[in-house]
């Protein structure tokens, strides 16, 4: 029962959570440096990459954000199927309660 029902009915759920997560941590700033630092190599994410690389290469900067552009374009595209083939309100037909 719990593979037949209760897993395929958390899956969706699940799966947005983690995209939130990720989203949430492509993100992350403010944590990172009041929390861990930022020592290249080892705390550094990429919008702290992009905060150093602005004071000594603006253009290395620039690359940089648009890194992390593409990335949440494609994922973006990736995920597109999800939104817009579903449709808003849809319900999956999962067949008569018994």
């Amino acid at each position: 029962m719990l593979r037949r029902v209760t897993l395929p009915l958390i899956a969706p759920s699940v799966a947005a959570g983690a995209v939130l997560a990720w989203a949430r941590a492509l993100g992350e700033f403010g944590a990172t440096v009041t929390f861990a630092g930022s020592f290249p190599g080892r705390t550094q994410t990429l919008p702290l990459s992009v905060y150093h690389a602005l004071d000594q290469d603006p253009d290395a900067a620039i690359a940089l954000s648009l890194v992390l552009l593409l990335v949440c374009i494609a994922v973006l595209v990736g995920l597109r199927e999800r939104w817009v083939g579903a449709g808003a309100g849809a319900v999956p037909a999962t067949g008569p309660v018994r």
